[in-house]
């Protein structure tokens, strides 16, 4: 600008009343005096920086995106402020210019690196445009140079909790809580994240702050009821339920919670009514339709538990694990023989062990069976009687087929009743001589009752709180006069110490697969555990297992009965309404010191439950 068209002092004071004019009235919504006020103060100066830039947010809010852009360029050329930048980067992304954008507000960044805001607004250009993890490293660098910028904190803690990376959600959340410390939204989502995190008394704490916050939210009850119940005190968290329902009666998840807590307090009755009002209120509420079947095949209706199983297959956890298949699911109706049926492993390694039992029955009925199982559980059923062809799951192709059948629902398609369990074991294939030799090397002198262990199962299994115990508590048994033996796979952090001082012989590093711990299996006298894989494993190959259960257990494990119609070999330790796992623990070692005492030859001869 010539020296001639410089404005001077009164220009700049006319421009700059005029700016605040319109300023003033766009704060007002008076959005066209604001535009007058604007034009007339870029008469007075032309390269007016703040009247270039309301111009184009004026533009902006009328839809305008290429007149905001080009105001607003113009004024980021007299004056490149953030505040400046940050209107072109936002215009640039509602016109759909993201790449532009990007470029932006990297500038912005590039010009204030010291400063929170740049980094924050770079974070959410990056997250409209999808960019998650380069998002989240902005907003974190955001915090960095402000640890009270409390929104870049609570959307990185978002990221991080929709990512899975929990602990340090929770730090960001927790730091969020700080600056606002009754934020509802900052504190339910704290409170989920410890509630992933299996932080349970402190979710609880969490909820508790919320309802007092906000003591007209069902959603916050129902939480509270949860938690409780995942703490064992299921008694405590029926008034919780209540107080969602008259909240908000019509809430079938709700009712289903309720009905779940009723079935571990063994109000049968009122949890089968729950469940069912739960069905009514909402035919779709298929986690209800699962759940009721669990507690008919607890109580030993099989005819209708095993029909409700079905309706896993409404539910993603288990929709998504099933492979896409055009041919038909068989359950059971017409003639299979002659016809090539693919069986696939979509559950638990438990339940392909318990329920692999039936493919020799369907090639009884003259199907070629193909079965397809966890890659785990490869090496030890490729063998199995019955089979044609055997495929791990992460198998690239499959074999033609005319009809396909979930392994978990074969016991409906051969009409199981509680009399008609096909119970006879081995049915697995024996271990391979050479591994059992090895095992029995490793293991060295047989002069003792060898006494193999499991006290952990998945802990993402969703009822694992209840029926894993820490190794401390099963390692009261090993004063006993045996050798024991460690069968535990991926022992958890709290456990390493306590095994090694146990005097619990610890092979795990041998036990690749399934085959292998068969193998080991194959060389112990018993095996003792929770209710996990292993246990199904020893029951299958007719080993003496006895299995600690937690006071409502599995369904397949039924109630008031220490042996099982599935496994003849297996022996069922409850806990009483205490629900106390000290008091099974003694009695297992009782038992154990008893069966220590008597001679190998007496052993041999009892029954194995």
């Amino acid at each position: 600008m010539s020296a001639e068209n410089e404005p001077t002092a009164s220009t700049t004071s006319s421009s700059a009343q005029l700016y605040q004019a319109a300023l003033n009235h766009f704060r007002a919504g008076s959005y066209p005096d604001a535009e007058l006020c604007c034009r007339r103060a870029l008469a007075h100066d032309s390269d007016h920086a703040d009247a270039l830039h309301l111009l184009g947010i004026l533009a902006l809010h009328a839809g305008h995106y290429d007149q905001a852009v080009t105001w607003i360029s113009h004024a980021i050329r007299r004056e490149p402020r953030h505040d400046y930048l940050r209107s072109l980067g936002t215009t640039l992304l509602k016109h759909g210019r993201h790449a532009d954008a990007l470029q932006v507000f990297g500038k912005s960044v590039r010009l204030n690196p010291d400063r929170a805001e740049p980094w924050r607004d770079l974070g959410n250009a990056l997250a409209a445009v999808g960019r998650r993890a380069d998002a989240l490293s902005s907003f974190r660098e955001a915090v960095s140079r402000d640890a009270g910028d409390w929104d870049a904190a609570n959307k990185a803690a978002v990221l991080l909790f929709e990512d899975g990376q929990l602990e340090d959600a929770l730090g960001y959340f927790s730091l969020c809580d700080k600056m606002r410390p009754d934020h509802v939204p900052t504190l339910y989502m704290r409170a989920r994240t410890l509630h992933n995190l299996k932080r349970f008394a402190e979710a609880l704490a969490d909820n508790e702050r919320l309802s007092a916050l906000d003591p007209g939210n069902a959603d916050v009850c129902c939480n509270i009821g949860n938690i409780l119940r995942m703490l064992g005190r299921d008694a405590e968290a029926l008034p919780w339920f209540d107080r969602a329902l008259a909240l908000r009666p019509d809430a079938a998840a709700t009712l289903m919670e309720k009905a779940v807590a009723l079935t571990a307090l063994h109000r049968f009755d009122e949890a089968r009514a729950a469940f069912q009002q739960a069905i009514a209120i909402d035919p779709n509420q298929a986690q209800a339709e699962w759940n009721l079947a669990l507690l008919q095949l607890l109580l030993g209706d099989f005819a209708a538990g095993l029909r409700g199983r079905e309706a896993r297959w409404k539910i993603p956890a288990f929709a998504h694990i099933y492979p896409a298949l055009s041919q038909p699911m068989w359950l059971g109706e017409g003639d299979i023989a002659g016809k090539t049926i693919l069986v696939c492993a979509e559950e638990g390694f438990g339940d392909t062990l318990q329920f692999v039992r039936y493919v020799p029955m369907l090639a009884a009925r003259g199907a070629r069976v193909v079965l397809m199982v966890q890659d785990a559980l490869y090496p030890l059923l490729k063998d199995m009687t019955g089979i044609a062809q055997c495929l791990p799951r992460s198998a690239a192709a499959l074999p033609a087929f005319d009809l396909h059948c979930p392994v978990s629902s074969l016991p409906l398609a051969f009409e199981t009743s509680l009399d008609t369990i096909p119970g006879a074991t081995p049915y697995l294939p024996m271990p391979a001589v050479s591994s059992v030799r090895a095992w029995e090397e490793r293991l060295g002198a047989h002069d003792k009752l060898r006494v193999g262990l499991v006290w952990s199962g998945n802990p993402n299994h969703g009822n694992d709180h209840n029926r894993s115990i820490p190794l401390q508590m099963l390692a009261r048994i090993c004063d006993v006069d045996a050798t024991f033996i460690s069968l535990q796979k991926d022992a958890r952090a709290d456990d390493m110490a306590s095994l090694a001082q146990s005097g619990i012989i610890d092979l795990a590093g041998h036990l690749t697969d399934f085959a292998e711990t068969a193998a080991l299996i194959a060389r112990l006298d018993l095996v003792v555990s929770v209710d996990t894989s292993v246990a199904h494993l020893a029951g299958a190959l007719a080993c003496p297992i006895w299995i600690l259960l937690p006071y409502t257990p599995d369904y397949r494990w039924l109630l008031d009965r220490d042996d099982s119609p599935w496994y003849p070999s297996v022996r069922l330790f409850r806990q009483d309404e205490s629900r106390n796992y000290a008091s099974v623990v003694e009695k297992v070692r009782d038992e154990l010191s008893a069966l220590c005492r008597m001679g190998r030859a007496q052993r041999n001869q009892l029954p194995s439950s």
